[in-house]
């Protein structure tokens, strides 16, 4: 069979993927995407990851409020959470999406081809679909495949049938007792949003503690929150087996410092990591190598170990945020029109969406530490911005990390309502080489949440001597 001959093959419609062929298509090249599936057009965020827990995560919010409403004046009668009419609210969401992204397509003039694709020679991939198959050779291949949830070698594990983010999100049932294994972003999210839908939630992590990657500070007030709300949480905790079968009855037996126990519940999430989607598919037959964990090797411009094949996002171990990945195909793009970006020293920040938000841009004191960083820290609880005094959303703090010997920002952290639009503001002073001083003695919006940064900045200590 005679390849297809394309100028530009794509392999994957996510955040980086779609935008390539968004932008050469209508350049005059033609253009070929493949995707595995319909529902994951566009890729994991609009369809399966980041906007519909968002959308979820939401509901859970509304259903809180309304739990405390007479906190705010507002009398209610009794309530309950309907969870078929907040899957249907995120259903009718994604697929809004999955129709602006199919006018994208249709506009753009790229080829959109929903199948399995293998490479089967350089550059060249053989799709299969509806029983039928295609052979397409590009003359440049851009490889954006994602990642998909790991599920950890744990004594029957596998047979339990867990769910993941992708089933849970499915749920048109409120679990018993959830039990969630996993203390990072996706575990979080999830634990706190069943608990406001009404689920017992039991968070299982192996880490001491929760987001093993921030500071302890930060780490300790989102277990109190976590607390607060009525979550066990189990840190330092090894699972050891797993038995019966995740919607019916599942028993966890975990170690710790404190011994062994059996935590028994109805449903399993398992939220431990990411694994690439890289295996099986014929890479190594294309010239792409990988490296020890699975990731595809790309250099500081994203090019793979392949003549004339790129690699971004997820699979080619970027950051795992949206963001990140649409800035993979910036990089991508300035340099196929000649240009010198790279990926190295980006300012990336991040959202973690629990209520309250955790956000940060830039280095924490830990990492401060590691790399040999001396810096300032000035620390700020919520409970003294004025605008959380206004809503009642005093948890959390904000922190700055300065240069002990310079003006400069380091980073910021912010476990707060709003933290996630409140961290922009700082991370635009860092991107413009900004002194703290400028936030300090700015005329910020009386009352906002960013108000708040003039205050926080106001305690930086003096500027070391030494």
């Amino acid at each position: 069979m005679s390849p297809e001959q394309f100028d530009i093959l794509v392999l994957g419609s996510g955040a980086s993927g779609k935008h390539v062929a968004w932008h050469m298509a209508p350049a005059g090249g033609r253009t070929a995407v493949v995707e595995w599936e319909h529902r994951m057009i566009g890729g994991a965020c609009p369809n399966t990851n980041c906007l519909p827990s968002k959308n979820e995560i939401w509901s859970a919010k509304v259903a809180d409020l309304v739990r405390h409403a007479a906190a705010y004046g507002t009398v209610t009668g009794p309530s309950s959470v309907d969870m078929a009419r907040v899957r249907q609210r995120k259903r009718n969401m994604v697929e809004a999406l999955i129709a602006v992204h199919m006018e994208r397509f249709r506009a753009s003039g790229a080829d959109l081809i929903i199948g399995k694709g293998r490479f089967v020679a350089p550059k060249t991939l053989e799709v299969r679909s509806d029983g039928k198959t295609r052979v397409l050779r590009g003359d440049r291949v851009f490889l954006n495949l994602g990642t998909h949830a790991t599920i950890p070698d744990v004594p029957g594990l596998p047979a339990a049938g867990p769910l993941t983010h992708v089933e849970a999100l499915e749920l048109d049932r409120l679990p018993g007792h959830l039990i969630v294994l996993g203390g990072g972003y996706v575990g979080l999210e999830f634990a706190q949003a069943y608990r406001r839908f009404g689920s017992r939630v039991t968070l299982i992590t192996r880490a001491p503690q929760l987001a093993p990657r921030e500071d302890p500070d930060v780490a300790g007030a989102l277990l109190q929150i976590f607390k607060s709300e009525g979550i066990e949480v189990l840190p330092s905790a090894q699972p050891v087996w797993v038995q019966g079968r995740s919607g019916d009855h599942v028993s966890v037996r975990v170690r710790s410092p404190d011994g062994e126990q059996t935590i028994e519940g109805s449903d399993l999430l398992v939220a431990a990591g990411r694994t690439p989607n890289t295996a099986g598919i014929g890479l190594e037959t294309a010239g792409v190598e990988l490296d020890a964990r699975g990731y595809i090797k790309v250099n500081d411009r994203l090019e793979t170990t392949a003549p004339d094949v790129w690699a971004m996002g997820e699979c080619a171990g970027s950051p795992q945020f949206t963001h990140a990945a649409v800035d993979d195909f910036r990089v991508v793009r300035d340099n196929q029109a000649g240009g010198h970006r790279t990926t190295r020293d980006r300012l990336i920040p991040f959202c973690m969406f629990t209520d309250p938000q955790l956000a940060r841009v830039g280095l924490n004191e830990r990492e401060a530490k590691s790399r040999g960083v001396e810096a300032r820290v000035a620390t700020l609880p919520m409970s003294d911005v004025l605008r959380a005094a206004t809503t009642g959303e005093t948890q959390g703090f904000m922190k700055a990390l300065v240069d002990a010997r310079s003006d400069r920002i380091l980073g910021f952290t912010m476990l707060g309502a709003e933290a996630g639009e409140v961290v922009a503001v700082v991370q635009t002073a860092m991107l413009a080489g900004m002194p703290y001083t400028g936030l300090r003695d700015a005329v910020l919006t009386h009352p906002t949440m960013a108000e708040g940064l003039g205050s926080l900045f106001a305690k930086v200590p003096a500027r070391s001597t030494r």
